[in-house]
């Protein structure tokens, strides 16, 4: 069997998707990481910013993920 042959894109697409999802993920658990790393409270302590980033980037992690996906299923040309 010979091993599949992926273009660098693929790779980019995989990493940007896992890294848009722990994002969310973590900020969804720690919503107030935004805060203690910037040192201040843009939304006063209401949380739709810590909403707004977690839907941003998991809306990033979906197209990402997606255009992966699509990158893997594209027929791969036989090399000699």
């Amino acid at each position: 069997m010979v091993g599949r042959s992926v273009r660098r894109r693929f790779w980019v697409e995989a990493v940007l998707a896992v890294v848009c999802l722990v994002t969310g993920v973590v900020t969804l658990a720690v919503p107030d990481w935004i805060e203690r790393l910037g040192g201040g409270s843009g939304d006063a302590g209401s949380g739709s910013t810590e909403r707004l980033v977690a839907g941003v980037v998991m809306t990033l992690a979906l197209t990402a993920a997606v255009l992966a996906r699509i990158e893997w299923r594209r027929p791969t040309v036989a090399t000699a």
